[in-house]
């Protein structure tokens, strides 16, 4: 009974081992599923390389704005002196607040970074076709929604460090709104320029550069 098919076999055919010749196709197919659910569960990528740019060019920026300002205090302290600048680097660096620095660094990497890629990302989904129209409209949401956003964040990046969150209201009600209008004027032309010519991928590097010279700016004209 077993030659003509019982328990496995029919006619010196083995069903079994015909079958055991298939079975590697779907175990295969589970591990390529897997491999595909490891590398390509598509939910969410961190961008490294923006976070990494962003936090670089906020460490830069940072570091201009307060050798500068150090800098104007110092040089204003010892303005009778001969040696100017042998007598002020040393204050200036031993001066320097790190910790400030490591908070804006952290602040790019872990919010501005990934943050502002994933707006410009979907703004690029929402409006794909470079139409004036389009980056007319890209740059007006880029005010509306991304300005207020980040301002507010790094307020709260702030003063969470500090450790004063309680006075978090205060800072809005008094900074939010004239840093915000008054940044109308150089972040518009820069959202122009950044929607109109650079590429997705390096949008956040050019905003990025853009807030070096907007720090620095910033610091400048409200030290005066």
């Amino acid at each position: 009974m077993e030659a003509l098919g019982g328990n496995g076999a029919f006619w010196g055919w083995k069903l079994p081992e015909i079958r055991n010749t298939k079975r590697p196709l779907p175990s295969k197919s589970k591990s390529s599923d897997s491999s595909a659910e490891s590398t390509g569960s598509r939910g969410y990528r961190f961008p490294l390389k923006q976070a990494v740019t962003a936090s670089s060019l906020a460490l830069t920026g940072d570091t201009i704005a307060q050798l500068s300002s150090h800098w104007r205090k110092r040089k204003d302290s010892i303005s009778g002196s001969s040696d100017t600048s042998k007598d002020i680097m040393p204050s200036v660096i031993s001066d320097h607040d790190w910790l400030r620095a490591l908070r804006m660094t952290s602040y790019g990497f872990l919010l501005y970074g990934p943050g502002s890629y994933a707006w410009y990302k979907y703004l690029d989904h929402c409006l794909p076709h470079q139409t004036p129209q389009n980056i007319i409209l890209k740059v007006l949401l880029n005010q509306i929604v991304l300005g207020p956003c980040v301002i507010g964040v790094v307020f709260a990046w702030n003063n969470l460090w500090l450790g004063k969150l309680s006075e978090l209201p205060n800072k809005y009600q008094k900074d939010a709104l004239p840093t915000l209008f008054y940044g109308f004027r150089f972040w518009i032309p820069v959202s122009l320029l950044n929607f109109w010519m650079v590429p997705l991928q390096a949008r956040v590097a050019f905003m990025s550069v853009g807030s070096i010279f907007w720090n620095f700016y910033l610091s400048s004209t409200m030290s005066k």
